[in-house]
This record gives structure tokens, C-alpha cells and sequence, in this order.
């Protein structure tokens, strides 16, 4: 952080490139608090000794470069511990939604060819319920008490030696993103690469000194908040205050009482939090903040602004994907002169808008977003040669996002193709929606988008064509949400089920999602 010398930087550096950041700085600020929770904290002198004690007893298990562990877990120490772990012995690192159903679960541990598996026992019936999808994961470990099927993560470590592992090598994560036709894919990359750390001399998202501290306010499964609340500051030694739930006001107070200098948020929480009256907005002591990154979700202009007026201009937006690419950051001062954009980013980005024909399109002309991969690192999904090869155009990919490039190059968002909605900041596919849906015996035919919500930015909902014989009213469409909670996580599933006669089609008898969304957008 700001005042290592340059040495000091090279070596934290290195040891980044190892795995091994947390052990660096676990050796020169043991006692400083690294992780902060509602299930427990570590110093850093702690969270080192138990990532070496796992580290060491995979080893002894037969784990070995590449292999796969997968968690699920909630935002607690252990996950960061397991992190760690894989980090510095070369393992790929699977997290996975702890909001997911037991067989969702089980296919991602099975999928991603998981030999070690560690569940949070607070979850209850679900990790239990994925072992029957997971036969490969011969090593079930489980935290936070006692879980069937699972031994304890404690009791496994118990009498390991806390000491550095030898020989470190630098993991990877492996993130599932949900598919368009299906079952979530994993995001893959053969080639591992640390991210050094950031100071605030060099990063406006950098850090000053030891005391620095990021409120980790979503899921740690989520790419961003892994990447932005956990990756970055364990690298650069800050500590990590990790939310279970999130709460607009005990957002407030985390911040005043941790003094919070770093955050990432979504643009429901912006909504949640200025809904907060003016007597508890003003009750607590945020000034501690230096830089608020948002993200995941495109924020209504007047919600940004209100923002901004309150925390003052140190509100940032990214735009990025799990995959890799982009390269859009812009700060507030910036995003004032050009409000609504994501940004522009540096020459060492690549990014293309090509029409449905595959032409680049000029200034202000709406178009499908492209972003080139990264020379290094450039993702492919798990086991999945032909879904790689279509998500590439000559080097670029997409997301599926449209917009526009203006005059001066900042980009704006104007929607996205219909295959993904984007509801709180997660993202949601479609298809599995109608899969799970489609299977009630009431159901012809159907079409799941996403419509706007002034709070979550879009929501679930599924337009159904029935079968002669059943009738298309209030009672069957509860029954249908029912059905797809019975199947799929709850936060998958539409809020809204709405029935028509027919449904808008290709020639081919495809139906027509985007046609779909444009019809039910208002509804």
C-alpha cells in the first residue's frame, strides 16, 4: 500500500503471483483484522493459518494442480479461507450461489469436476440434497456445523501444521454463468493470472495504509463482489467486512463503525438506501468513504445523481463481464458531464458496436456491444468446445448488450438482447426459466423476459399460451410460479405469469423473445 518502498511493492507482487499475498502480509501485520463477519473474523495471522492448514491436508487428500474444489457458502471466513487455499496449490476455484436448489448445485460440483466440496451447514437441505448430482466429490466438508453426508471442516483440520506450504502455485477461479439453452456453463481460464495489487497513488480504487477497509455488501459467489470486496483488498492487505444479508441502513452503520474507505453496490441498493428517511440518512458517520464502485446493472440517471449529491463524488461505474474484456470505468466528476454513460475506456481496450450483419457502425448508431478478449487469460467454457467457439467473433464477444458510442467515445447502454435479464445486479437466463416451466402439464407454450421494475431494474416475467381444457386465470398463474420455485432457485422464477393466445414466431415456429419483451415492456 501507499508508502512500501519499491522493493517492498516487487516483493508483495511475487508473492501475489504464488498465491501467497495473504501470507506476505500476514508476516508483517499478523494482528491487523483481515476478515470481519456475523459468523466470526480472522486477523490476517489467522486466515493464513487456516488457508495453510487446508492447503496442506488437500495436498495430503490428492488434490494437485487444476484439480477443482467447489463451496457453497455464505459470506463468511471459511470462504475466504478455501479461497486461499486453492489459490496457493494451484487448484480451480468454484463458488457457487448458495441460493441455488439442491440439484443446481450438484450439477455446478459435478460439472466442474469438483473432487473436494465444502457446504455451509447453515444452508440446510440443499448441500445435502447435491451430493446425489456429485458422485465425483469424494471429499464433502462441512462448516458451520454438523451436515449429513459431510465431515466436519474443524475436526478434518484438526493437529495440521499452520505453516506456509511449500512450493506455492497460483490457482484460478472458475465462476459459472447460467446459460441460454440450459445448464450454467463455466467460465474457464487455462492460464492463471494474479491481479497485483492497487495503491491509491496508481488506482483511483487504490489503497492508502493499513486501516483501509472494503464493506463486501453482496454475495462473495458473485463475480463482482469476489473480485472488487474480496480479490483486491486481501492482495493489497486491507480488511474485509463481509454482509450476510443486505440492509440499506445496516449498510450505513457498517461504514461508521468499520470506517469503511471502499464498497461495491448495485443499483438497488442506490434505490434502497435513498428511500432511507432523512432522520436515519443523517444519522451516521459516512465519511470515512473514499471510493464507491457500482455495477452489474445499468442505474437510472436521476438515482446516480441523488447519490453523488449524498456521498459526494466518489461513486464510480464499471462496466465488465465475467468473461473478461471491456475496460469501462468512469468516476463521477466525468459521468456528470456526460450523465447516463458507463464510460470510455483506455487505448489498451478494444471494443467494437457491429450490426446484425457483423459491420461496425459509427458514432451515435445503436448496435450490438463487442469486446475483445484478453491476450492472456481469454476465457472458454468448461468443457464446452462448441458454446466457446460461438461466443467468439475474430477474437471479440459479447454479452449481448446493445448501445452506442458517441462523438467522443463513451459508451451507453440501450438494452440488451433478450436472451439474459438482469434483476438486482444477478443475472438470469430465460431459457431455464420456460425449461422448468414448460414441463406443467397446462402449459402449450411459453416465453420468459424481463420487464422494467423500478427497484430491481427488471423482473421476471413469463407469458403463457395453455391447453385447450385449462383456464388461463389468477389461480393457474400462482400455480405456475409455484411449480418453477418446486424447480428452480427462487430468484430465477417470475413474479408475474401472463397469458396470451399466441405468441409472436419465426417462420420456423421459433419464438420471437425480443418481440416478446417489447410487447409486455409497459405491462
Amino acid at each position: 500500500m501507499h508508502g512500501y518502498s519499491s522493493s517492498e511493492r516487487r516483493a508483495l507482487i511475487d508473492a501475489g503471483d504464488r498465491g501467497m499475498a495473504v501470507a506476505w502480509h500476514a508476516a508483517r501485520r499478523p494482528d491487523e483484522m483481515a476478515v470481519a463477519s456475523r459468523f466470526g473474523s480472522r486477523t490476517f495471522a489467522e486466515l493464513n493459518a487456516r488457508a495453510n492448514q487446508l492447503a496442506h491436508r488437500l495436498r495430503e487428500a490428492g488434490l494437485h494442480s487444476n484439480d477443482a474444489i467447489a463451496i457453497v457458502m455464505r459470506n463468511r471466513p471459511e470462504f475466504i479461507e478455501a479461497m486461499c487455499a486453492a489459490y496457493r496449490i494451484g487448484l480451480r476455484f468454484t463458488p457457487i450461489n448458495f441460493h441455488l436448489q439442491g440439484d443446481e448445485i450438484g450439477y455446478i460440483v459435478d460439472n466442474c469436476e469438483a473432487k473436494a466440496f465444502i457446504a455451509d451447514a447453515t444452508l440446510g437441505g440443499p448441500p445435502i440434497e447435491a451430493l446425489a448430482s456429485a458422485p465425483g466429490a469424494s471429499l464433502r466438508l462441512s462448516v458451520g456445523g454438523p451436515l449429513a453426508g459431510f465431515d466436519a471442516l474443524d475436526d478434518w483440520l484438526a493437529g495440521v501444521p499452520e505453516t506456509d506450504v511449500a512450493d506455492p502455485e497460483l490457482g484460478n477461479r472458475m465462476l459459472y454463468t447460467s446459460g441460454t439453452t440450459g445448464r450454467p456453463k463455466g467460465v474457464y481460464r487455462r492460464e492463471a493470472i494474479a491481479e497485483p495489487p492497487q495503491w491509491e497513488d496508481v488506482a483511483p480504487a487504490g489503497y492508502r495504509a493499513a486501516g483501509d477497509r472494503n464493506l463486501c455488501t453482496g454475495p462473495a459467489y458473485h463475480a463482482a463482489p469476489l473480485a472488487i470486496d474480496i480479490n483486491r483488498p486481501l492482495n493489497a492487505g486491507a480488511g474485509i467486512v463481509m454482509m450476510d444479508k443486505w440492509d440499506a441502513e445496516e449498510t450505513l452503520a457498517l461504514i461508521e463503525q468499520h470506517r469503511i474507505t471502499h464498497c461495491h453496490m448495485v443499483a438497488t441498493m442506490f434505490h434502497r438506501l435513498l428511500a432511507l428517511p432523512d432522520d436515519v440518512r443523517n444519522r451516521y458517520d459516512i465519511s470515512s468513504l473514499r471510493y464507491v464502485v457500482h455495477g452489474a446493472a445499468p442505474c437510472p440517471v436521476h438515482v446516480k445523481r441523488a447519490m453523488i449529491d449524498w456521498f459526494g463524488p466518489i461513486i464510480w461505474e464499471y462496466y465488465a463481464a465475467t468473461e473478461g474484456g471491456g475496460g469501462f470505468l468512469i468516476g463521477s466528476e466525468e459521468w456528470l458531464t456526460k450523465p447516463g454513460t458507463v464510460g470510455r475506456p483506455g487505448p489498451e481496450f478494444d471494443n467494437r458496436i457491429l450490426d446484425d450483419d457483423g459491420n461496425e457502425v459509427g458514432a451515435n448508431v445503436v448496435g450490438t456491444i463487442y469486446m475483445r478478449a484478453p491476450e492472456r487469460g481469454q476465457f472458454e467454457y468448461f468443457n464446452d468446445s462448441e458454446k466457446t467457439g460461438k461466443s467468439y467473433r475474430d477474437g471479440y464477444f459479447t454479452l449481448g448488450d446493445m448501445g452506442y458510442f458517441d462523438a467522443d467515445g463513451y459508451l451507453f447502454l440501450t438494452g440488451r438482447s433478450a436472451e439474459l435479464i438482469i434483476s438486482g445486479g444477478v443475472n438470469i437466463y430465460p431459457q431455464e426459466v420456460d425449461s422448468a416451466i414448460q414441463s406443467h402439464p397446462a402449459v402449450l407454450d411459453l416465453c420468459t423476459v424481463g420487464v422494467p421494475n423500478d427497484e430491481w431494474g427488471e423482473e421476471v416475467l413469463t407469458v403463457v399460451q395453455i391447453h385447450p381444457g385449462h383456464v388461463a386465470d389468477d389461480a393457474l398463474a400462482a400455480e405456475l410460479i409455484s411449480w418453477a420455485r418446486e424447480r428452480l432457485a427462487h430468484f430465477k422464477c417470475p413474479r408475474r405469469v401472463l397469458f396470451a393466445d399466441d405468441l409472436p414466431r419465426l417462420p420456423s415456429g421459433k419464438i420471437q423473445r425480443r418481440h416478446v419483451r417489447d410487447a409486455y415492456r409497459d405491462t
